[in-house]
């Protein structure tokens, strides 16, 4: 039998909150066990996420689920003894390929659950890939080019203007010229 202290004698409260925070206490840092090979980095993917959180959430009587709702990705922690809820959402984009829609539903339920829970997991692959994400300029047609340096030459254009597009090298030599 176990002795009680005093401390086991001090009332707690019950809800949703507390049990979130005794079992953050529990679940620590999830390991980077899965390897990027397009970014030679390593992250935590969804299973080794879920394998360090959902025994202990369940320990607390918290279940976690990950519907799709209204288009987004829901992560609920739900207290099964009264029914309150947590809930972390992302908006799904539009894709018609099947499995890149797969492939982003698991994405996002990884980081919702690393959201709604603030987990410690370095997420070295969205790192690069935020670093890597740049706004593509759209090109210019060659009419439309030849187009825009009369606009120029007769005064009723910029140079500048032009600079919203992506340029070839040889659109790049005809600026320099004006």
């Amino acid at each position: 039998m176990k002795k009680e202290t005093f401390e086991d004698a001090i009332p707690k409260p019950q809800n949703i909150y507390f049990k979130l925070h005794l079992a953050k206490q529990e679940i620590g840092t999830v390991t980077k066990g899965s390897n990027n090979p397009f970014f030679k980095s390593k992250y935590a993917d969804l299973n080794a996420i879920l394998e360090a959180t959902e025994p202990i959430l369940l320990k607390y009587s918290l279940l976690l689920l990950q519907p799709i709702l209204d288009g987004k990705v829901c992560t609920q922690i739900i207290d099964i003894e009264n029914g309150d809820m947590v809930t972390s959402e992302l908006l799904l984009p539009i894709i018609t390929d099947p499995q890149k829609q797969i492939a982003g539903i698991t994405y996002f339920r990884r980081a919702t659950l690393q959201s709604i829970l603030s987990l410690r997991a370095v997420d070295d692959d969205g790192n690069e890939v935020a670093k890597t994400v740049t706004t593509q300029k759209p090109t210019i047609t060659i009419d439309r080019f030849e187009n825009a340096l009369t606009a120029i030459h007769d005064g009723k254009a910029k140079k500048e203007d032009l600079f919203k597009f992506e340029l070839t090298d040889l659109q790049k030599a005809a600026l320099q010229l004006l």
